[in-house]
């Protein structure tokens, strides 16, 4: 029963509304968060700075990791009139493609369970409002929905591309053939040759499964289709090589493709079945509706416009076997893999009952675990010790943050039990209404009051920085190094670790290191600056061969200290340390040097 007309419109209000709520809910109202958001928005803001929307780059140095259509979306939201006062903290526009890719996805799940809906399904239109939510709410869309990387945005286009293509296939005469092929590009221009990888995956699981390889062929059109997409994605990328050359080839496909996917890159060594409990926690707490959907053999050939649930169970096993066998784990990786999920999620509470009575029983039980978790969290909120927040054990039981998720957890779970007899579509919904509850009443408070603890310090040392900065002294910031700093204090920052070899490499980069925007001088320089601004973690400051520098030290931000230090100490003391066989190594190639 395909919902038409004005229900169609006031279901995807509703889903558009939700969606609000879930990912543009206080969006701005943190700062961006360290390690990699900073980088993405920090390179967003300084195509707008510069003028130069072609390299992405920051604090000086070209960034390779990605490719542009994340910094251009984030370009964007700089580039509006006013942003620094409706943005203060310069977060909103580095998130909001991410919340706006998520959303557009739930209305494309929605939109698309409800123009092809089950034939059993007495209820699309709520049908599709729950299969929006399951993707909406699951983990970890809830968290990479409010950060600045392209992992959403990556998710969302292959999401719409893979919806497009078997849209197609469903339906050839309502749905064009090239638009699949277009969304694609746009994925490939947000992460890389991967989007391709996957789509061909999933799409050779498809008919290897449905053993038809002749019908999707002629729908789908795939060498016209991988010419529409070759000629969006590919002219950036001639581009880029033709002005960066060999280091845009050697950093792009050579460290963060060909190397990710080869070997273990910056210690993200996991085992080969990591990403079975990554699948596990991203449904919670709906894990056993997707298990018994995934166990459920679909018919070898349903027709066209009832192979969905197929087409979800290839798409997540793609990106199941794909990430597997990659060397580089890490769980944003899964991120893909979730609007599957989501309608996978959503197959579950139709068809037969059997094993979904166990699933159902598993997740009302699973529901309640989590909230006795929290419920519990006394007990094991105490044994959290973050060195960057000393007191956030503290701060989060006097909170009662985390006794609210218990509630909105205990709730689901007894709406589960009461509404037993009501209908899954019922006992779903209301599940996810009391997971929306908690999202907004428990989560997005969780994460501002870990904003308040981890990123406030930073950004209050930046704004010092500013203010007591001599002219041309150089920034920098030694032992625990934070992006952010970079991106609040929009001046090149140099960072450096905790070791000997870092205090000798600081001193060094201060009179040879040579970026956009900056360049070292020697002291022996007419106008060089006689000292530098250090901000330094409590922990590197009392190691030997910084606790001897005799800085004057202009305030404290949370951990850190704020030091101005004269780099003729600096300097006495890295000759010593060389003296005792302690090189610098700042020249040597580090692909992830910021």
């Amino acid at each position: 029963m395909e919902v038409r007309g004005r229900q169609r419109q006031w279901v995807l209000a509703l889903v558009l509304f939700l969606g609000v709520l879930v990912c543009l809910w206080r969006l701005g109202a943190t700062g961006v968060t360290d390690e990699t958001p900073p980088l993405f928005a920090a390179a967003g803001r300084g195509m707008v700075d510069s003028g130069d929307w072609l390299t992405p780059r920051v604090n000086g140095l070209p960034r390779y990791d990605k490719p542009p259509l994340i910094y251009w979306l984030m370009a964007l939201g700089y580039a509006l009139p006013g942003s620094s006062l409706w943005d203060p903290l310069g977060s909103w526009a580095a998130r909001s493609p991410s919340a706006l890719s998520s959303i557009v996805m739930m209305l494309a799940l929605a939109d698309t369970l409800l123009r092809w809906p089950r034939r059993d399904d007495q209820r699309p239109a709520w049908t599709a409002v729950a299969g929006a939510l399951s993707f909406a709410l699951s983990p970890l869309v809830l968290v990479w929905s409010r950060t600045a990387v392209s992992d959403a945005l990556l998710c969302a286009l292959l999401g719409l591309s893979l919806l497009f293509q078997w849209r197609r296939f469903a339906d050839p005469q309502q749905s064009r053939w090239w638009t699949a092929w277009v969304l694609l590009g746009l994925a490939v221009l947000a992460k890389g040759p991967v989007a391709i990888v996957l789509s061909g995956l999933t799409l050779i699981l498809f008919c290897g499964l449905r053993r038809d390889f002749q019908t999707p062929w002629r729908r789908l059109r795939p060498l016209p289709g991988l010419l529409i997409t070759a000629l969006i994605s590919l002219p950036w990328y001639v581009a880029e090589l033709l002005v960066e050359g060999q280091p845009f080839w050697d950093s792009f496909f050579g460290y963060h493709n060909l190397q990710r996917f080869t070997s273990v890159v910056n210690d993200h060594l996991q085992p080969w079945w990591f990403f079975g409990p990554v699948m596990l926690i991203a449904a919670l707490p709906f894990t056993p509706l997707l298990l018994v959907s995934i166990a459920e053999q679909p018919r070898l050939r349903p027709e066209p416009d009832q192979s969905l649930q197929q087409f979800a169970w290839c798409w997540l096993m793609a990106v199941l076997l794909l990430f597997t066998s990659a060397a580089t784990k890490l769980p944003s990786y899964w991120l893909p893999a979730t609007p599957a999920a989501a309608l996978l999620i959503t197959a579950a509470i139709h068809g037969r009952q059997g094993g979904r009575t166990i699933a159902w029983a598993a997740t009302a039980l699973l529901t309640l675990v989590l909230a006795a978790g929290f419920w519990g969290s006394s007990l094991w909120i105490p044994l959290i010790n973050d060195p960057e927040m000393p007191t956030l054990s503290a701060d989060l039981l006097a909170s009662g943050f985390v006794l609210r998720a218990g509630a909105w957890f205990s709730l689901a779970g007894l709406l589960c039990c009461l509404l037993w007899r009501r209908g899954a579509l019922i006992r779903l919904l209301t599940m996810q209404a009391s997971l929306l509850l908690f999202h907004l009443n428990a989560l997005v408070p969780i994460a501002e009051l870990g904003d308040q603890l981890r990123q406030m310090p930073v950004r209050d040392a930046a704004v010092q920085m500013g203010l007591q900065r001599q002219s041309g002294e150089p920034l920098a910031m030694v032992g625990a190094m934070k992006p952010s700093l970079h991106f609040h204090t929009r001046e090149v920052v140099v960072y450096e670790g905790r070791s000997e070899g870092a205090l000798v490499n600081l001193s060094d980069r201060l009179a040879h290191e040579r970026r956009r925007g900056w360049q070292g001088r020697p002291l022996s320089d007419d106008g060089a600056s006689e000292t530098v601004l250090v901000l330094i973690d409590g922990g590197t400051a009392l190691q030997d061969h910084w606790s001897r520098l005799e800085p004057q030290i202009l305030g404290e931000f949370g951990i850190y200290q704020l030091w101005r230090l004269d780099r003729r100490r600096l300097e006495a003391r890295a000759g010593d340390l060389r003296s005792e066989g302690v090189d610098p190594d700042w020249r040597d190639p580090r692909p992830e040097r910021f």
